[in-house]
C-alpha cells in the first residue's frame, strides 16, 4: 500500500516538474521571438525612412528640372511675343505711311476733279456757241440737220451692210467650205460604194406562151388562188413569154415572184401546189430578211439592236427609192456618219446607229400613214432606242428641227448618198418642177428682169434691172434668194445663186 502511495506521489511530482519545465522553455522562446520581431520592425522602419528620403530627393530633382524647362519655354515665348510685337509695330508704321500717301492723293484728285469740272463747263459752253454758229451758217435747225444726217447715213449703212455681209460670208464660207470639203471628201473616199440604179423586178420570164393558160387555170381558179395567197396582182397579157406581178408591198411582191418562179420550174400548177410553193417562198423570203438585217448590223458593228428593228431593217432589202436600194443606202449613210463623226472628234457609234436606222420607216410606209421619217422614229422609240437616235431619225428630212451634231451628220450623209452619180433616178416631171420652182423664187423679188436655172438646177443666174437694183443691193438680193431656196426647197448638194447687174452707157458723136 505504501508503495502505491509513493508511486502516486512520484507521478504527481513528475507531472508538476514537467509542467514547470515546459512553461520555462515556452517563456524563453517567446522572449527570443519578441526580440527578433523588434529587430525586424526596426530594420523595416529604417529601410522605409531611407526610401522616403530617396523619393523626396528624386521629387525635388524632378520639380527643379520641370521648373527649369518651364522657365526656358517661357523665355522662348516671350522672345516670340516681342518679335510679333515688333512686326505689328512695323506694319502699323507702314499703314500710317500709306494712309498719309492716300490722303495726299485724295487731296490731289479732288483738286483735279475741280479742274475737270471747270473744263467740262467750258467745253459745254463752247459746244453751245459752236452749235449756234453752225445753225446760223447752215440755215437749218438741229432737227433738220439730224434728219439730213440720218438720210445720208442710210445710204452709207446699206453699202456698209452689203460689204459686211459679203466679207463675213466670204470668210465664213471659205473656212466652213474648206473644213466641210475635207471631211466630206475623206468620208466619200473611204466609203466608195458602188451605185447602180435598181429597178423593181416584177416581170417573170416563162418558157412558152402555152404556160399562160395553165397559170390562169380552169375558169381562172389558179390565178385567183395565187392572188389571194400572195396579196399581189398577176398580170397576164399579150406580151410574149412573160407575166407581170404588181404590188405596193415589196416583200409581198418578192414572195409572189419566188412562188411563181418555183411553180414554173416545177410545172405542176394547181391551187394545192400554189399554196405549198407560197409557204416555201414565204419562209425563204423571211429567212433572207432576217439574214439581211443581221448582216447589216454586223457590218456596221451594232450588236444590241432590238430583234424587231433588225427584221424591219432587213425588209429594206426589197425596198427601192428612185431606183436606189434602201438597205444599201442605209448602210452607206451609216458608214458616212461614222467617218464624219470620227473626223469631228465625236463617238462614231451613235452616229452610225442613227444613219443605219434613218430610213427604217420606208419598210412599213405603205402600211402606216405619214412621213417615213416620223414612222421610223415611232418604231425606234417603241423598241427602246435612245432619244438622240430617235430625234436624228425624225429630223433627217426636216420634219423637226435638228438639235444635235448627229442630226446634222445624218442629214449630210443622206444627201451625199442620194447625190452620188447614178445613185438615184429623178423623174422628168420632178426635175422640171424643181427648175421652175427655182426660177419662180428668184422672179418674185423686185427688180429681177430674167432668171435662168442652169447646170441641172445647181446654179441660178438672176438678171436685174440696173435702174432698180444698185451695185450694193446685189449682194443682199443673192443672200435673200439663197435663204428662201434653203427654206422652201429640198435638193441634193448646193445651189449657186448668181446675181448679174449690167449697166450700159450709150452716146453718139455727131
Amino acid at each position: 500500500m505504501d508503495g502505491v502511495i509513493w508511486l502516486v506521489v512520484g507521478a504527481v511530482v513528475g507531472i508538476a516538474l514537467g509542467y514547470v519545465i515546459t512553461r520555462y522553455i515556452a517563456n524563453a522562446s517567446s522572449k527570443r521571438a519578441a526580440q527578433e520581431a523588434e529587430t525586424l520592425v526596426s530594420d523595416a522602419k529604417k529601410q522605409a525612412e531611407t526610401l522616403r528620403k530617396e523619393a523626396v530627393i528624386e521629387a525635388k530633382d524632378e520639380v527643379l528640372r520641370m521648373k527649369q524647362e518651364a522657365e526656358k519655354e517661357n523665355k522662348e515665348r516671350m522672345r516670340e511675343v516681342r518679335a510679333a510685337e515688333n512686326r505689328l509695330n512695323q506694319r502699323e508704321e507702314s499703314l500710317d505711311r500709306r494712309v498719309e500717301s492716300l490722303d495726299a492723293r485724295e487731296h490731289q484728285i479732288s483738286s483735279l476733279q475741280g479742274q475737270l469740272d471747270r473744263k467740262q463747263r467750258d467745253l459745254q459752253e463752247a459746244e453751245k456757241e459752236i452749235g449756234v454758229r453752225l445753225e446760223s451758217i447752215a440755215g437749218m435747225t438741229p432737227q433738220e440737220a439730224k434728219q439730213e444726217l440720218l438720210d445720208s447715213l442710210k445710204e452709207e449703212v446699206v453699202h456698209e451692210q452689203a460689204a459686211i455681209i459679203r466679207d463675213s460670208e466670204a470668210r465664213t464660207k471659205a473656212e466652213c467650205d474648206k473644213k466641210a470639203r475635207e471631211i466630206l471628201s475623206l468620208a466619200i473616199q473611204r466609203v466608195a460604194a458602188e451605185h447602180a440604179a435598181e429597178n423593181t423586178v416584177s416581170t417573170i420570164h416563162i418558157p412558152s406562151d402555152d404556160l399562160k393558160g395553165r397559170i390562169i387555170g380552169r375558169e381562172g381558179r389558179n390565178i385567183r388562188s395565187f392572188e389571194q395567197l400572195t396579196g399581189t396582182n398577176l398580170i397576164i397579157d399579150d406580151t410574149p413569154e412573160c407575166v407581170t406581178i404588181s404590188c405596193f408591198d415589196p416583200v409581198r411582191r418578192e414572195i409572189g415572184r419566188v412562188t411563181m418562179e418555183n411553180l414554173i420550174a416545177d410545172g405542176r400548177i394547181h391551187p394545192a401546189r400554189i399554196e405549198e410553193m407560197f409557204g416555201k417562198a414565204e419562209d425563204y423570203v423571211n429567212q433572207q430578211i432576217a439574214e439581211a438585217g443581221a448582216q447589216a448590223t454586223f457590218d456596221t458593228g451594232i450588236h444590241d439592236l432590238h430583234h424587231e428593228l433588225e427584221l424591219t431593217l432587213g425588209r429594206l432589202r426589197y425596198r427601192t427609192s428612185y431606183g436606189q436600194n434602201v438597205l444599201n443606202h442605209s448602210l452607206e449613210v451609216a458608214y458616212l456618219c461614222g467617218v464624219m463623226a470620227a473626223e469631228l472628234g465625236l463617238d462614231p457609234a451613235p452616229a452610225k446607229r442613227a444613219g443605219l436606222l434613218h430610213d427604217l420607216g420606208k419598210a412599213v410606209d405603205h402600211e402606216v400613214e405619214g412621213s417615213h421619217a416620223v414612222i421610223g422614229a415611232d418604231l425606234a422609240r417603241r423598241f427602246g432606242e435612245r432619244p438622240e437616235i430617235v430625234h436624228a431619225i425624225e429630223a433627217h428630212h426636216g420634219d423637226v428641227e435638228p438639235n444635235s451634231v448627229i442630226d446634222v451628220l445624218v442629214q449630210a450623209a443622206d444627201a451625199i448618198s442620194a447625190a452620188r452619180p447614178g445613185a438615184r433616178k429623178e423623174t422628168l416631171d420632178a426635175y422640171i418642177k424643181r427648175l421652175e420652182k427655182l426660177e419662180e423664187i428668184a422672179n418674185s423679188y423686185k427688180g429681177v428682169e430674167r432668171t435662168y436655172a442652169i447646170q441641172a438646177g445647181r446654179e441660178v443666174r438672176v438678171m436685174v434691172e440696173p435702174t432698180v437694183v444698185d451695185e450694193a443691193s446685189t449682194t443682199v438680193l443673192a443672200h435673200d434668194i439663197a435663204h428662201q431656196i434653203e427654206s422652201e426647197m429640198q435638193y441634193p448638194g448646193q445651189v449657186k445663186v448668181v446675181v448679174i447687174r449690167e449697166s450700159r452707157a450709150v452716146d453718139y458723136a455727131k
